[in-house]
């Protein structure tokens, strides 16, 4: 490992490019190591994971220092959040900036602005306040903390329970997760790509609520199955396990690169029954050809992530009171096409890992106004005859404080007529 001071030094450049919000934060570490091979995996850990910490704190870190020059947030974080005191920064902190350290670290937090104690953008205050009132510092305390890493047992492969007897052998620091029947949770992060499991496809990365999310379709082998917004894969393969590598289960998705990400993790999984296909946009003829043949349909709709903070904090900066004006309008037209492809009796699942209620709540009640063929099944049942102890109503609703998972929003729709 290189010295502390050295890693620092790396950090304040890794910012400088970071706090541009031009491109999504993980992209921007990927760039950024892939172009000095020379830092060590522990040192790339360290450096990201502090680099993470300082965007989820931005806000504090920024009124503490009165800067938002990348130098002068280390010195906030070093002083506020490191967990170092005074005597562990010497060497990491310089004579000149001292005083700007003291001043970080006697920032009173309990007086600032509301938004400025959340860690939010203003215009974010108001709407979360109106939903989770009282809730609210809790729920934004927990999605400032980093998320576990969750892993789902491909059941074509292996069994939870004998997969997590094998990587406890391994060394593994791993549980249940305690809702999903598919789930292991690791203690830390370690490096998986070598591991044997993951390479042959008996474990992959999925957070406990996008799991449940894939469940809830109730999808059974022999049926026809759709996941709309496909993206890399990640429900697409949890559904292929989910039905046994049978029946027919397309993978759409408008963007080809995003469906190419798939094809390895396709590989490793040993399902033969995914059909991945672009669509040219949300109501591209193949829709029109198969309306009406499809038992399941999954929209996993793009929304703002804002669900996912804990492993995206940036996103919380990069989005606007617009964009989200934008998602709405998208989600509207994207789950209006999808339902086209529900059969009479079959069943449509709309899901979003964000936060507000327009993207979601007020999304399935106008779709459900509008769609009279459509009613709302609740929920609770589908999951009570997986015998999963879980219970948020009608709709589907998890968030970190409560959960222990990323946020999530779901709502089943099945086709009466």
């Amino acid at each position: 490992m290189v010295p502390a001071s050295v890693q620092l030094s790396e950090l304040a450049i890794l910012l400088k490019s970071l706090l541009t919000f031009s491109y999504p934060a993980d992209a921007v570490l990927s760039h950024h190591f892939r172009n000095h091979p020379d830092i060590g995996r522990r040192d790339r850990a360290l450096i990201a994971e502090t680099a993470y910490a300082i965007l989820r704190h931005l806000r504090s870190l920024e009124a503490a220092t009165g800067s938002l020059r990348p130098r002068d947030l280390i010195i906030a974080w070093l002083a506020r959040l490191s967990g170092l005191n005074l005597r562990e920064c010497e060497g990491l902190v310089h004579t000149n900036e001292l005083d700007r350290y003291k001043a970080a670290k006697a920032y009173p937090l309990q007086e600032a602005a509301a938004a400025i104690r959340l860690e939010l953008p203003d215009w974010l205050v108001a709407p979360l306040e109106s939903q989770y009132g009282d809730r609210l510092p809790a729920l934004m305390q927990a999605i400032n903390a980093p998320a576990p890493l969750d892993l789902r047992v491909n059941t074509l492969k292996s069994s939870r329970d004998k997969a997590l007897a094998q990587m406890l052998a391994d060394g593994f620091s791993a549980t249940p997760t305690p809702y999903s029947p598919l789930g292991i949770r690791l203690g830390n992060k370690p490096p998986l790509n070598q591991y044997p499991l993951f390479q042959d496809g008996t474990l992959e990365v999925q957070d406990e609520g996008s799991q449940l999310l894939t469940l809830l379709t109730g999808a059974r082998r022999g049926e026809m199955v759709c996941d709309f917004c496909a993206g890399a894969g990640g429900k697409t393969l949890a559904l292929g396990a989910q039905m046994n590598n049978s029946g027919r289960l397309y993978a759409f998705d408008i963007s080809e690169k995003r469906l190419a990400r798939m094809k390895p993790r396709l590989a490793r999984s040993g399902l033969s029954n995914v059909h991945p296909q672009v669509l040219a946009s949300e109501t591209d003829i193949k829709v029109k050809r198969l309306a009406g043949k499809f038992d399941r349909v999954l929209v996993d709709a793009p929304c703002s992530g804002l669900g996912t903070l804990r492993r995206n904090p940036d996103l919380k900066w990069r989005q606007r009171p617009n964009s989200v004006a934008e998602l709405t309008a998208k989600q509207t037209t994207i789950l209006n096409s999808a339902a086209r492809l529900v059969k009479v009796g079959g069943s449509l699942v709309y899901a979003t890992c964000s936060l507000l209620s327009e993207e979601n709540q007020a999304i399935v009640t106008a779709f459900l106004e509008t769609h009279p063929g459509f009613a709302l099944h609740p929920a609770r049942e589908v999951l009570g005859r997986l015998n999963i102890t879980l219970n948020t109503g009608d709709l589907l609703t998890l968030a970190p404080d409560t959960h222990g998972t990323d946020g999530f929003f779901a709502a089943i729709m099945v086709r009466t007529a």
